[in-house]
């Protein structure tokens, strides 16, 4: 097979060939847009999965959803060490630049600017006994217009952000539009941050006003957003974004293959699912060694054989050698012995390795030998690292699918 023209993305966020299994979502989505652009209630969307699952990809495709119904639209990518102010920022800052060209009153467009120049220059860090900030430490958002004052910038990021996106949202509804926020890995958010975001979408939700928040995140994103905020359960709109089902895997190898005259056996589909479980990431790794080891079409399930080694060195460097490699000798130890347990869990669910099942902390402590709380920095420190996560308290699983047969297979 030409590998030129091998049809399979498996990249880190890189939209696959064909995104299968996902109209339901894209659905969803399309009916909230038109909701809110006929003045109806509506909640912003939490996207929640494993890594690899293609959340990523599919904020990405809303996104361009909200486009293509002429609305403003921003993306960030939150992270543990970075406070919500500034990327949030120019993520409005980019939203409104959309909608300013539509918009009849550039006054107003300034007007707004100015207070989020404001916004975002209320982050600069000061130095000792509150003087200005050296010069090393300024940051400009690449706003012309000068700060206003008395608007989002009373240095609280709950009262700041509460106004800034009521008035980003009034930008939007005098052009008839909306803005949309996409945030993706947003468990990695500060709580205060969290608590901000929390009560400005509860406020616009009150007011009706065009503007949603979309995240992706781990799938114990709702249990961060409920210990911000206990109302956060009834404020968003969650959606499980899981492993593809075998009709919708098939249909992600299979189309891109047909459109360049290419087919698969039915053996060597039956093999691939089994080989990927069904993850879209997985399905594309194997999807693209198979192709370039194939010979000729119809693909069988003897290159599928020859090629799953080679995919899945691939995965062992880039997609879980590289996790692996951020642990600490003490976190390796803590995820070997939840990888053990994890086994034991799925032989009793007659073999299956389900990775995504939860392991109870009391169980790793008691294999280890170890109490309970003298573990509890190994399992902090892999949650912060996104390695772990606990969806329920007292129990712990992987982030990554199939990280525990990975971590089977490395020398202790």
């Amino acid at each position: 097979m030409d590998p030129v023209r091998n049809p399979y993305a498996p990249g880190a966020g890189q939209r696959p060939p064909e995104l299968a299994g996902r109209g339901r979502e894209l659905d969803v989505f399309d009916v909230v847009l038109e909701r809110i652009a006929r003045s109806r209630p509506e909640r912003s969307l939490m996207l929640t999965g494993l890594r690899g699952v293609g959340k990523t990809v599919l904020l990405n495709t809303l996104r361009s959803q909200a486009i293509n119904h002429l609305w403003g639209t921003g993306k960030i990518e939150a992270r543990p060490d970075q406070s919500l102010r500034r990327p949030i920022a120019a993520a409005l800052h980019m939203a409104v630049r959309e909608l300013a060209p539509r918009h009849r009153a550039p006054d107003r467009i300034d007007a707004f600017l100015g207070v989020l120049k404001a916004f975002a220059q209320r982050s600069a860090p000061t130095g000792r006994g509150g003087t200005a900030p050296k010069l090393r430490d300024r940051w400009q958002p690449g706003i012309d217009v000068p700060a206003s004052s008395g608007r989002a910038d009373s240095g609280d990021i709950e009262i700041d952000l509460v106004e800034l996106l009521t008035d980003a949202a009034a930008v939007a509804t005098d052009v008839g539009t909306g803005v949309a926020v996409f945030i993706d890995e947003m468990q990695d958010l500060g709580a205060e941050d969290v608590s901000a975001l929390c009560a400005a979408c509860h406020e616009l939700s009150q007011l009706g006003a065009p503007l949603i928040v979309v995240g992706a995140g781990l799938p114990h994103l709702p249990a961060v957003l409920s210990a911000a905020k206990s109302y956060s359960e009834r404020l968003f709109r969650y959606q499980r974004i899981d492993r593809l089902d075998r009709i919708a895997a098939d249909r992600a190898l299979c189309a891109p293959a047909e459109r360049e005259e290419v087919e698969y056996e039915q053996k060597a589909l039956d093999l691939l699912y089994e080989k990927s479980g069904g993850y879209p990431y997985f399905v594309q790794a194997y999807g693209k060694a198979t192709w370039d080891h194939a010979p000729r079409s119809p693909i069988t399930a003897a290159d599928v054989r020859v090629a799953a080694p080679e995919a899945e060195a691939e995965l062992a460097v880039g997609f879980f050698g590289s996790r692996f490699e951020r642990a600490t000798p003490a976190e390796r130890e803590y995820m070997r012995a939840m990888a053990t347990l994890a086994l034991v869990d799925g032989e009793d669910d007659g073999g299956r390795d389900d990775m995504d099942a939860a392991v109870p902390t009391a169980e790793i402590a008691r294999s280890l030998g170890r109490k309970p709380a003298s573990l509890s920095p190994a399992r902090d420190a892999l949650i912060k690292k996104g390695l772990i996560y606990s969806g329920e308290r007292g129990t712990v699983a992987f982030t990554v699918p199939h990280f525990g047969r990975y971590l089977r297979t490395q020398p202790a």
